[in-house]
């Protein structure tokens, strides 16, 4: 049986999967995970709010893949830059892309990029400590529009109305922390296109919204009615009913907010222009209503709110990869099942993907290890046909990436690096205090 070395980019949970599902087949498989990051785990460490400490669990099932001899971490490489897809051919009888979806999806309405406009992915990528963003956020605006019906419009409501103290024994940077020690924000609006029982979010993420001792959740009525389209999707889904009956349960209380910063969830209402002239000074909505199929329709009555910032939570995106076809609607490489196509829709030799560059930003960690199976088994039907690369030596990428002088990390790096953060939380009495600049982090995990 032929020896399989598979390079895997991406070293989130989609690649992390893939890479212990390969090894763990019947066939010979050495695993490369190359992550353009110095760290490993993806959104999981820089895509989950740090008031979650409970979905930041998945890292500890993560963290066990590795223990695996027959797969290497390689950090600090980004492909692209560092490595082209040719060097990988030339040392892997396969790659596999996971890069996931770290971008926003574009709204088209006027204003958009009006200063004080913002995309949610860039703003979770700062809160989260992500290196390559900047370390500071403008966060003057009291009254804050955010637009979006999922769990990740729910993420950025919580995080700018919490404060800085509520969340300072998390694993919030530091510099974080003294942001929104000074947030401005007493009142932020969510604002869905359609009504209760269409809404993306999980009662989970609904429930702790409530569970700050600093915000109060105001659930307006206009626009909450249930028709017969809502009626159907609650009995189609348990945990549609959850959610709407949460929200029923918060929109009919009588008891006026008291806490000093809160949520305002508004229903019906798009978004159709962000308004000022050199700067946010309010949002225009759209009241909105369900035609007989079930689209979302606009009924010509429009509501003008003043706020000083806007944040778009409409969905993220991923981002084309050189030399590979990439589709910017949809925003993921073309592909079936996994099996990465060329412009005539053929399969490009050795060429996979996975996870959200494969399949759009949707759906959990179950998803993804289902989506990383059916990618992998392609992969393995195609073994005995695959080109063997032109050098099979495992130190060959090492080789090439040194003589390039690039600053690649590894799995002991990231345990330096991991001892060190969880040894500073200590200090602090948290769990961990996470290493912001990218030099710092290339410091501590290149230590000898």
């Amino acid at each position: 049986m032929r020896n399989l070395r598979v390079a895997v980019v991406g070293a989130g949970p989609a690649g992390i999967y893939a890479a212990d599902i390969l090894t763990k087949s019947q066939t010979p498989v050495t695993v490369d995970l190359i992550e353009r990051l110095p760290a490993p785990f993806g959104l999981v460490r820089y895509g989950v709010a740090p008031d979650h400490p409970r979905i930041k669990e998945i890292v500890k099932a993560l963290h066990r893949v590795f223990e695996n001899p027959a797969i290497r971490l390689l950090g600090n490489v980004e492909y692209g830059r560092d490595i082209k897809l040719d060097d990988l051919r030339a040392c892997y009888d396969a790659v596999i892309f996971s890069t996931g979806a770290d971008s926003d999806r574009a709204l088209d309405i006027p204003g958009i990029a009006l200063p004080g406009s913002f995309g949610a992915a860039d703003f979770v990528s700062w809160y989260d400590g992500h290196p390559d963003v900047p370390r500071t956020w403008p966060l003057t605006a009291r009254d804050v529009a955010v637009i979006g019906a999922g769990n990740v419009a729910l993420d950025v409501a919580r995080i700018l109305a919490k404060t800085g103290e509520e969340l300072g024994s998390t694993e919030i940077p530091d510099n974080v922390r003294q942001c929104l020690d000074a947030n401005q924000a007493t009142d932020v609006h969510v604002f869905a296109r359609r009504g209760p029982a269409h809404l993306k979010f999980t009662p989970l993420e609904l429930r702790e919204l409530i569970h700050s001792p600093n915000v109060d959740v105001v659930v307006h009525p206009e626009g909450f009615d249930v028709d017969e389209h809502g009626q159907a999707a609650i009995r189609a889904s348990k945990q549609t009913k959850q959610v709407v009956d949460i929200l029923q349960n918060w929109v009919v209380r009588d008891e006026a907010p008291t806490k000093p910063h809160r949520i305002h969830l508004h229903f019906m209402q798009q978004p159709v222009e962000v308004l000022g002239d050199d700067a946010v000074s309010g949002l225009r909505t759209e009241r909105t209503e369900l035609d007989a199929d079930g689209a979302v329709v606009g009924t010509g009555e429009y509501t003008d709110w003043p706020v000083g910032a806007v944040y778009r939570a409409v969905g993220y995106l991923g981002s084309a990869l050189t030399d590979l076809p990439f589709d910017q609607r949809a925003g993921v490489v073309p592909n079936e099942a996994g099996r990465i196509l060329d412009l005539d829709g053929e399969p490009m030799p050795g060429l996979y993907a996975t996870g959200w560059i494969k399949r759009d930003p949707v759906g959990l960690i179950g998803h993804t290890k289902s989506d990383a199976s059916e990618t992998v088994r392609c992969l393995l039907a195609d073994a005995e046909a695959l080109t063997r690369p032109a050098d099979s030596d495992p130190d060959s990428l090492t080789r090439y990436l040194a003589g390039r002088g690039v600053e690649f990390t590894t799995w002991q790096g990231w345990q330096l690096l991991d001892a060190h953060e969880l040894a500073l939380g200590e200090v602090e009495g948290r769990l961990r205090v996470k290493l912001v600049p990218r030099g710092d982090m290339l410091r501590v995990s290149r230590q000898s």
